[in-house]
């Protein structure tokens, strides 16, 4: 962010005097420059105790971070179940059971909870921000908001809603490797800041077990820079996070495998389609995200800041006939139908996509904690399916659903190298490297205008929580 980045170093007189070329070793100490001695440097590196010390802190509390998410998608999956199976006992129950839970969970979130709200990545993208001084970073990442946004977003998956697990995941773990500031000795190499980072990008590397996203989450969404003494350490605890997961869960894919065979050149305006088509579905469902979690002067705004309890109820009364309508299909994160499309099976319900865009946008605009990263994946994997039957190339239509997920998922967050690293890890062979990157790449510049990046918008609100930021709240305002 712009608020972290250092000064730029200062031109010596001398050198600007004589018009000389100055570069960035020229500032450099003199010492930085001679080769170290083996020997002094290794006896320097094993008798620092704190070095040492802050290393194992670090990464005790990476296994913790990649656990709790383990624990957090246990549990959600526990929960998910339970509602299947109310479900099945009765098609009807959830007209009554959605609209309740949906409301129990707005009422406890915002009277015991509100910084467990929404999904999560905002918050630690604002306790990131130099504004936020050191006694008020609980407001938005803490380990007990840790608890509670595990517990709450279980509940918002027990009741059906179509929210996600994975955004969550980065506050949970963000929450539990902050706790290791108070055990770190003095003079850490890792600050602050640098936990937070590793926290998030755990979460992501944990929930989608896939380490190398965490970390390119940590480089493209949390920060813009990572300091070079601290960077080894930082990403040993997300690959260590992410390993957690792996061990539980095994080296699985988290949607399973897609088989692409051989591209040709009859892929080409399938997939430019799918790149399109999801860059500007993404760009207004987030732009629609943003309008309705920010408010503004129309009749259902005023509604949800006067009765959030009522209208989450409205909302969950929604969602629970949507569910109906779609015999199930909008249910949930859209786990089980993603995994369906990525494994063949082609047979989705009619309009699937629309109702499942609705479904989100309502659990999301309900104020119930949840995030969007499974939900967008499920809506990029229907419009690829859709595109490859309009267009006849079902033999094809791995690859259609393949760039849809990657697509839609960088037209929404706004963070193309994350959706791109995350959707490749699941296709088994390479062929599709380039094809996805480009996919992520044109979706992410259509949707850049349309929307905002979804995340940094929401940030500046949650600064915006603070008492006496007046600059947070301008900021807000200008914003489009």
């Amino acid at each position: 962010m712009a608020d972290d980045q250092p000064p730029r170093p200062s031109i010596p007189p001398a050198a600007a005097s004589e018009g000389a070329a100055v570069t960035p070793e020229a500032h450099r100490p003199a010492d930085e420059h001679r080769e170290p001695d083996f020997i002094s440097a290794v006896r320097e590196d094993l008798t620092d105790w704190r070095q040492w010390l802050s290393r194992a802190v670090v990464l005790a509390f990476a296994v913790a971070a990649g656990l709790a998410v383990v624990l957090f998608t246990w549990v959600s999956d526990q929960a998910i179940a339970a509602f299947a199976a109310m479900r099945a006992w009765s098609p009807w129950a959830p007209l009554v059971w959605t609209p309740c839970c949906t409301a129990a969970l707005v009422w406890i979130t915002r009277r015991y909870a509100p910084g467990a709200g929404g999904s999560g990545i905002p918050q630690v993208m604002a306790a990131l921000s130099s504004r936020v001084p050191a006694d008020k970073q609980g407001l938005f990442v803490s380990l007990r908001l840790s608890v509670s946004k595990l517990l709450l977003v279980s509940g918002g998956l027990l009741g059906g809603l179509a929210i996600g697990r994975e955004g969550p995941s980065v506050q949970i773990a963000a929450g539990v490797m902050q706790h290791a500031q108070r055990w770190l000795p003095r003079r850490s190499p890792l600050n602050h800041d640098g936990l937070l980072v590793a926290g998030g990008a755990a979460g992501i590397a944990a929930a989608f077990n896939a380490p190398l996203a965490g970390v390119m989450f940590a480089i493209e969404e949390l920060t813009r820079k990572i300091e070079q003494r601290s960077s080894g350490l930082i990403i040993a605890s997300i690959v260590l996070s992410g390993l957690m997961a792996v061990s539980v869960f095994g080296n699985a894919s988290y949607f399973g495998r897609l088989r692409v065979d051989h591209l040709t050149w009859a892929h080409l305006l399938p997939g430019l389609l799918t790149a399109i088509g999801c860059g500007l579905a993404g760009g207004v469902f987030s732009r629609l995200l943003q309008r309705s979690l920010l408010g503004g002067n129309d009749r259902f705004s005023r509604w949800r800041a006067r009765f959030p309890v009522r209208f989450a109820f409205a909302c969950g009364v929604a969602i629970a006939v949507l569910g109906l309508v779609s015999h199930g299909a909008t249910d949930g994160s859209g786990y089980d139908y993603t995994r369906g499309l990525v494994e063949g099976h082609l047979d989705l319900p009619v309009l699937y996509v629309t109702l499942r865009i609705v479904a989100t946008w309502l659990a999301v605009w309900s104020g119930v904690p949840g995030g969007i990263f499974a939900p967008s994946l499920a809506i990029g994997a229907g419009i690829g399916s859709d595109i490859a039957q309009l267009t006849s190339t079902t033999e094809g239509a791995a690859a259609l659903i393949a760039i849809g997920m990657t697509a839609f998922l960088a037209a929404v967050t706004q963070a193309p190298v994350t959706a791109f690293i995350i959707v490749m890890e699941m296709v088994d062979g390479h062929s599709m490297v380039l094809s996805l990157m480009a996919a992520a790449l044109l979706a992410s510049l259509v949707s850049r205008w349309i929307s905002v990046p979804i995340y940094h918008r929401l940030a500046l609100a949650q600064l915006a929580r603070l008492p006496s930021t007046e600059a947070a709240r301008s900021d807000l305002k200008r914003s489009p």
